[in-house]
């Protein structure tokens, strides 16, 4: 009610105000309370599943909607292109592990590389039609 009548009111022009007060409140709020860190990191924890499960939808509704697609590349490039997603997502997964070492680091970029290779080479596939 009170949020209602703040963006009604004449006061709506401090909208932007009012919401920057807002999050420097609950900032405060995270860094006064006892525990509240605990609490920003068990946040923290719940939004990052939620933005895993929300690029896993949206994984399974791009597959849905370009299928046809997907299996007109060839089983060859269509196992590049899920190789090329899944060594994406373990060099980020492996970053801060793979960056303490400097062998490490090379390795982490010749993998990049790798992907980009496989992608570009799905890519130029694709295009091919």
């Amino acid at each position: 009610m009170l949020c209602a009548w703040i963006y009604t009111s004449p006061m709506g022009r401090y909208r932007t105000a009012i919401n920057v007060a807002i999050v420097l409140l609950i900032a405060g709020a995270v860094f006064a309370i006892p525990g509240g860190g605990q609490a920003a990191t068990t946040f923290a924890t719940i939004l990052y599943i939620g933005f895993g499960i929300g690029f896993g939808y949206l994984g399974l509704r791009m597959y849905r909607e370009y299928r046809v697609t997907l299996h007109g590349l060839g089983d060859r490039y269509r196992g590049v292109l899920y190789g090329s997603l899944a060594l994406i997502a373990f060099l980020t997964a492996g970053q801060k592990r793979m960056w303490e070492s400097g062998l490490g680091e090379l390795l982490w970029f010749a993998l990049v590389l790798a992907v980009l290779y496989g992608l570009m080479g799905v890519y130029r596939r694709w295009r091919s039609y």
